[in-house]
Order: structure tokens, then sequence, then C-alpha cells
């Protein structure tokens, strides 16, 4: 069975992948300093726990667990927070990876797939966004994830490390079982935070920016089932593992819904209105963000098979209807649950 260490693999995308992974045959391991990951979320194979700041720790793992393969999650990745702090992203974000990719090297350079973002693109004018489309981050996270990118191309030139890049876009949506999901702490992404205020455990969704040229005056985005962003992540690293030449790929699900369209959704499905106010348009948020797929269509023949947007937010109100339950076992850490 072959050994995939997963950074940050406690986290929200790392833990269905690692569910993904394990539903593949594979085993993962999981490196995760449960700062913003959780414990009862790794189910699928072992946990080291470690922050990639401590380069002895990441080199001794990397010796030990031997992987044939790496999927490099951990980070920070919250886009205010960068513009306010950006010496914890560019701490985190880029001196953490440039110590597990030294580890790697220390043990023959094993494949690595990276999570990158679509934030690297910056604001954009076209409708659908394909992996030649100029890269112009214009925040420090999108900054920070350009620099993995061509710190993974030096290293591949300087030791071999084959890599795939991918750059998703909105991660949405919960495991269809309902096992792990999401929960950040504090919560910044719209849907839950919608499911949230329709459930009355909320004050008003804030909606930031009323008055984009789009068809309801809100900005447009791509949303793509976490489910998809696994079995891609699992598609990318068989690719790999097969011999093939480093790559990058767009994810998303090729659809843009507004904001006001995912409130509609989530309404309708958790069955209760989600009670709204409109504010200012946060600075630098781009009109519209859609990708365009065709890459990864072609070359990983990968499907976003799971996101519909009535699906994604039934799998993520599933989750957050569970999730009391699920976290409320010993040891689970249910007093993690605060979306206000």
């Amino acid at each position: 069975m072959k050994k995939i260490l997963v950074t940050g693999g406690a986290g929200y995308i790392g833990s269905h992948t690692c569910k993904a992974l394990s539903k593949a045959g594979m085993e993962p391991i999981v490196f995760d300093n449960l700062v913003l990951g959780h414990q009862w979320a790794v189910k699928w194979g072992g946990l080291e726990v470690g922050d990639l700041l401590d380069r002895d720790r990441i080199v001794d793992v990397a010796k030990k667990v031997r992987p044939e393969g790496v999927i490099h999650f951990a980070g920070h990745s919250c886009v205010g927070e960068s513009v306010s702090d950006p010496a914890k992203y560019w701490r985190n974000n880029v001196a953490g990876t440039i110590n597990l990719l030294d580890a790697l090297v220390y043990i023959n350079s094993p494949p690595v797939v990276f999570s990158s973002s679509c934030t690297v693109y910056g604001i954009t004018d076209v409708d659908l966004i394909s992996e030649n489309v100029a890269v112009e981050p214009i925040n420090p996270y999108g900054e920070t994830k350009r620099a993995v990118e061509i710190m993974l191309k030096d290293y591949e030139v300087a030791a071999d490390l084959r890599h795939i890049v991918l750059r998703y876009f909105n991660a949405a949506g919960s495991d269809a079982d309902a096992e792990i999901g999401e929960l950040h702490n504090p919560e910044t992404h719209l849907i839950p935070l919608a499911i949230a205020s329709a459930a009355g455990d909320m004050k008003a969704l804030k909606i930031f920016g009323t008055d984009y040229s789009t068809a309801d005056g809100t900005c447009v985005r791509d949303y793509i089932h976490v489910t998809d962003l696994a079995d891609a992540h699992v598609r990318a690293l068989n690719y790999l593992l097969d011999g093939g030449d480093s790559n990058l790929f767009n994810l998303g699900a090729g659809v843009g819904y507004s904001v006001r369209e995912v409130v509609d959704a989530v309404g309708r499905i958790v069955g209760s209105p989600v009670p709204t106010e409109p504010s200012v348009r946060r600075p630098g948020d781009p009109t519209r963000l859609v990708a365009d797929t065709g890459h990864a269509r072609e070359i990983l023949h990968w499907e976003p098979v799971n996101s519909d947007l009535d699906n994604i937010v039934a799998t993520a109100w599933r989750w957050y209807q569970m999730r009391k339950q699920v976290l409320s076992r010993p040891g689970l850490g249910a007093d993690k649950l605060d979306v206000s």
C-alpha cells in the first residue's frame, strides 16, 4: 500500500482528500500542527503532529514515513488576514514550504501535488479563466501561492522534484456521508455562513457589494464540491506516480453563481429564508471568477460530478445538522462550533 504524506490533512479539503486516498487503496499519513485542522477529522490514516516551520520535525517525519507521494495543503488561506498580517503568510506558506521541499529532497524527491488557488490570477476580465491567463496576484495570500508555484519549478530543476499545481476556485459542500465537513473558526465562507443565518444561529448575512455589473448586482463565483476537489488530487497524484510530467490545472465547476443565487439556494434547501444585510464591497473582490476546466478534463480525465449548486448546499446543510452530534463525542472538540 502506497504511503502518501498529506500536510494539512486534518483540515477541510485535506481530510476529504485523505478519505479519497483511502478509497483509492493508498495510506494517507497526515502531518498537521492542529492549529487550524482537527484531530477528529483524521480518520483514514496515521497522524504526525508537527509544524512545517520546525525544520527538524518535518525532516524526521519524511525519513520515518518515506512517502511515495506528497499532497501539500498546509498553510494559511484568509485573504483579509494576509493583508493585515503578511508576515504570517510569508512565514507559514513560503518558509514552511521550503522546509518541506528540503525534507523531500533528503528522501529522493517524491512527487508533490500542491494546493494553490485562483487568487494567483488577481482581477481578470475574461468569462472563463484558463491556465493561460496572466498571473497577477493582488494580495499577500495570492502572492505566497504564486511564490510556491515558482519554487516548485526551481526544485524540479535542482532536485528532479516533479509536481502538479492545482489552482482551485471556491471549495464548498461536505462529505456525502457527513463523516467530515467544513468547520472553521471564525467561519468566512459564504455557504456555511448563509446556512447558519437561515438556521437562526447567526445574525443577518452580510452581502459585500450589491452594485457589481452582474444580473443581480452581486459578484459571481465558481463553487466546486470538496469531494470533486479530493478526487482531482488523487488523480493528479496517480498521474505523477505513473511518471507524468509536472503540470498545473484549474479546478472548478466551470459554472458561475452570484451571491444572491447561492443565498436563494440555501434558503430553499434549508427551508427558511436567509436574512441578509447589504454591505460595501471588499477591496480587490473581482466581479466574476469562473474556471475553464478543460485542461484537467483532458489530461486527468476528471469531471466535477458533485458540483451542482443544490448538491453542494444540501451536503453542507446535512453536515451542519450532523456536526454537533458528531463532535459531541468525547475528545472531539465540540467547543469549536462557534460560527458567530
